[in-house]
């Protein structure tokens, strides 16, 4: 039942949410039974609410936040950079040769790969970066307060991390790289769609011009 109620619970706004919440404690309060009830239910409730908002923000397999927070934040930061023209990075990211890897040792190896590389990405990254895993092997990253200059280091620290791994998966030495696009906010970005592909193009021309590799625009 609790699983039910979280996948509904997906694809409902958090102000909805929360709104949700909090009219069924005014409910619960009205109801006829002892004070000490009352309490737990509210309580199980709110621990219900929490683990559902955090499972519909978060990727189950690697822990990284989803595509859906990414829309969240990507819209907060965009319209921040264009209001107080602030220096913002959006990166994009994923694991070269990827479906090989799946072809090659299985998909549980693969699932393997994917949060390993995502804890590389939270231990390289800083905390008030944020990494996303957009979809299959593609991930985002949003460097707040960093122009294009500045994403020079630590996208290069990151790549070459990746590079190092040495991973190993039931006996198998596993060679891993990521190819990286990055691109600084600019003005002419109308919209965060805009922002957004422009970045995609970087990660294709790294991608497309020998992989593992970081393209900046």
């Amino acid at each position: 039942m609790v699983e039910d109620i979280e996948q509904m619970a997906f694809n409902i706004p958090d102000s909805v949410l929360d709104d949700i919440q909090q009219n069924i404690q005014d409910i619960i309060r009205n109801f006829d039974v002892p004070e000490e009830n009352k309490l737990e239910i509210i309580q199980q409730i709110n621990f219900m609410y929490t683990r559902t908002k955090y499972l519909s923000m978060t990727d189950e397999l690697t822990g990284l936040f989803n595509r859906r927070s990414f829309e969240n934040t990507f819209e907060k930061e965009f319209l921040r950079a264009a209001r107080y023209s602030n220096k913002l990075t959006l990166v994009m990211f994923d694991i070269d040769h990827f479906k090989q890897i799946n072809d090659t040792y299985g998909h549980p190896c693969g699932d393997y790969v994917l949060q390993q590389v995502s804890n590389a990405a939270l231990q390289t990254f800083r905390k008030t970066d944020t990494v996303f895993r957009f979809g299959g092997e593609e991930f985002v990253v949003i460097l707040t307060e960093t122009d294009i200059q500045q994403s020079i280091i630590p996208l290069e620290r990151f790549r070459k991390t990746i590079e190092t791994l040495g991973l190993k998966y039931q006996n198998q030495e596993i060679s891993v790289t990521v190819s990286v696009g990055a691109c600084q906010f600019r003005n002419e970005f109308l919209t965060k769609e805009d922002y957004l592909q422009k970045t995609d193009q970087a990660l294709y021309e790294a991608k497309n011009t020998g992989r593992n590799k970081c393209i900046l625009y």
